[in-house]
């Protein structure tokens, strides 16, 4: 970030605040944690519900702090007073994070016009048709980042991060950061969360991808009809501010996106639906691969699963949708490695094939075992729970999903967060039909251990909820917890079943 004057920042931002500016210091950096306050930096006071951030302003201006953005009119007195220059934000609606990533964009001189930015939305598949889009683009000869569910990760780093998509003073360091690394493209996730919150404000996005609608996070929206009107601002709201010729890339195998298709203003990029714009085929579907077919050309990809290539077919159309051909295109995605904890095979010398995936929606559950039962095993024992304080209506529907496509359903604990464990359990378990075979185990290790047990060579274990997730998080706090390495531990003590 090149030093920049605070009223330079605000001019080009074009944003309102109800605060003086006072003095007009040298802005040097930016940062919402007053622990990484450097001097020259401006201090952003953002909205919280656990404390006032106000109070943090004398620790930010005893570190070097030069400026500040508050959201209460209360704050500005303390603020003058520590002769700090104040940009003060209204904190209503989303007013506060719209009017602050046009700032943070401002600072940065926009590294998202400067780079092919594709955003990402939908309920299942947003990390993986990112991954694939990210590595393709690589191969392509367009060095690109992606920043998601599995982190930042650049031409030459890779950082882990709090949230699906960041908040926006961290969202644009990050965008810096990839262009710093020398991305010429990124790929990012849009959360619900994040497009309804305006965390992506003022990023320069050239397509949005959206791959289906179901039901999850409703304890955030409240109502489906809200979930789907924040995934479907990417391709209104986003996209009309983009600066660039945006284009919308729709599944139309999701009635969502068929809904949406005639009212949009941009150019849109079907699939997933004969007649589409880029129609393809996963074809010789197997536990560690697919060949996906399309307009006569075809390539070996590296993952497996059905529904993995709906999320081929889906980075397939971003690709033809950014310019490049369907040949050259389905070659680059022949070259994608298996995205971590997403129909990610565990090895072992038992015959039993083990899989850890992420999926923790039903939909998402229902698409994994059907690509599952599609391998033929000869029985599916799914491992799975349901994450505490969150949507709560799910954890039937998780249930019923797990119930009729395995023959064997272990209910443990996700992240239990505040909730009690066994509450959950008792909530989830109240989905699976009586008389349907299922087990409960609180304890996820114990719950894998005793899967694992239980299984005969032919069958295959599905560990589902946490894919690549290390940790496990209780309370309020994390404990590092991983699927595949719990798994690998089992089967490294257990005695062959004949």
């Amino acid at each position: 970030m090149n030093p920049k004057r605070l009223s330079e920042a605000l001019d080009g931002a074009h944003v309102r605040h109800f605060a003086d500016l006072g003095p007009d210091p040298w802005i040097q950096s930016v940062t919402a944690d007053s622990r990484q306050v450097a001097p020259g930096a401006l201090f952003v006071c953002m909205p919280s519900a656990q404390r006032d951030t106000h109070d943090f302003l004398p620790e930010a201006k005893e570190a070097g702090a030069v400026a500040c953005v508050i959201h209460d009119a209360q704050a500005l007195t303390v603020a003058q007073g520590l002769g700090l220059a104040v940009v003060g934000l209204t904190d209503e609606g989303q007013s506060f994070n719209f009017c602050l990533g046009r700032i943070c964009r401002s600072l940065y001189d926009d590294p998202s016009a400067s780079m092919r930015v594709v955003g990402v939305t939908g309920t299942n598949g947003k990390t993986t048709t990112a991954w694939m889009l990210k590595h393709a683009l690589d191969e392509l000869g367009c060095p690109a980042a992606y920043l998601g569910t599995l982190g930042l990760v650049t031409p030459s780093r890779s950082l882990e991060l709090a949230n699906t998509t960041p908040f926006p003073v961290e969202l644009w360091g990050f965008i810096d950061t990839a262009r710093a690394d020398g991305a010429e493209a990124l790929v990012m996730e849009a959360s619900s969360h994040a497009l309804f919150g305006r965390r992506l404000s003022g990023v320069s996005l050239d397509i949005g991808i959206f791959t289906n609608l179901t039901q999850d996070h409703l304890d955030y929206h409240g109502t489906m009809e809200a979930y789907e009107a924040a995934k479907k601002l990417l391709f209104t709201e986003y996209a009309a501010a983009s600066g660039k010729e945006f284009a919308s890339v729709l599944n139309m195998a999701d009635p969502a996106a068929r809904k949406w298709a005639p009212d949009l203003a941009s150019p849109v990029f079907s699939y997933g639906a004969p007649g589409s714009m880029v129609e393809a085929v996963a074809t010789d579907v197997k536990v560690d691969g697919l060949t996906l077919v399309s307009n006569g050309a075809e390539a070996r990809l590296r993952f497996g699963g059905r529904y993995n290539g709906e999320n081929a077919r889906a980075a397939l159309a971003g690709l033809v949708a950014l310019g490049w051909g369907t040949e050259e295109a389905l070659d680059s995605l022949a070259t994608v490695p298996p995205v971590p904890g997403r129909f990610e095979a565990v090895p072992n010398d038992h015959g039993i094939g083990v899989l850890v995936d992420y999926a923790h929606t039903p939909d998402a559950l229902t698409s994994l075992l059907r690509s599952v039962k599609d391998l033929q095993p000869r029985r599916v024992i799914t491992v799975f729970g349901c994450g505490g304080d969150r949507d709560r209506g799910k954890r039937p529907l998780m249930a019923a999903a797990a119930a009729e496509l395995s023959d064997l359903c272990v209910v443990t604990s996700d992240n239990p967060r505040t909730e009690d464990p066994e509450t959950i359990i008792d909530e989830v378990v109240a989905g699976i039909p009586n008389g349907t075979e299922h087990h409960r185990v609180a304890d996820r290790k114990e719950a894998i251990r005793w899967a694992l047990n239980e299984a005969r060579p032919g069958d295959v274990v599905v560990i589902a909820g946490k894919g690549h997730e290390d940790y496990q998080i209780i309370g309020r706090e994390k404990f590092p917890m991983s699927d595949r390495e719990m798994a690998s531990e089992a089967l490294g003590s257990l005695v062959s079943n004949g």
